[in-house]
């Protein structure tokens, strides 16, 4: 299974006035996940090519000022020119807190991109490199 996992303090700029994460900060974990995942291929010259369609969340659990969320992102499905990335979002609480508790689910949902290097033309299919590695079966040249 392809994926990514990367962590992020949840800081201040990242809640709201209720006092705990503001629901826009997922998608930029997300799409920061999605970076992480695209430089290992050496694909991140798809930015801009690659449209969202689709995002949907589910808010599970709340993350707080000082916790650490860990992304973990992976494809869930790779079509002829579409990514479906499965993403679930765990709250790690933050060191000191008097009733620590476990790692819980936040948050989980989709992302759907396609791939259309072309604005005008619509979707087009995956490079065949591009798939090979969505689907983690691409082996770069090395030497």
């Amino acid at each position: 299974m392809t994926r990514a996992v990367i962590e992020r303090l949840v800081d201040w700029q990242d809640t709201d006035a209720a006092g705990h994460y503001h629901h826009g900060t997922v998608i930029r974990w997300v799409e920061a996940a999605e970076a992480a995942l695209l430089n290992r291929f050496g694909l991140q010259w798809l930015f801009g090519q690659i449209p969202r369609v689709r995002y949907e969340v589910d808010y599970v659990d709340r993350l707080w000022f000082g916790d650490t969320a860990s992304i973990e992102l992976t494809v869930g499905k790779l079509g002829t020119s579409s990514v479906r990335y499965d993403f679930v979002v765990t709250r790690i609480p933050a060191a000191g807190q008097a009733e620590p508790s476990p790692a819980t689910i936040a948050a989980r949902g989709t992302l759907i991109a396609v791939y259309a290097p072309d604005p005008t033309a619509g979707a087009q299919p995956w490079p065949t490199n591009v798939a090979a590695a969505l689907q983690e079966t691409w082996t770069p040249h090395t030497g």
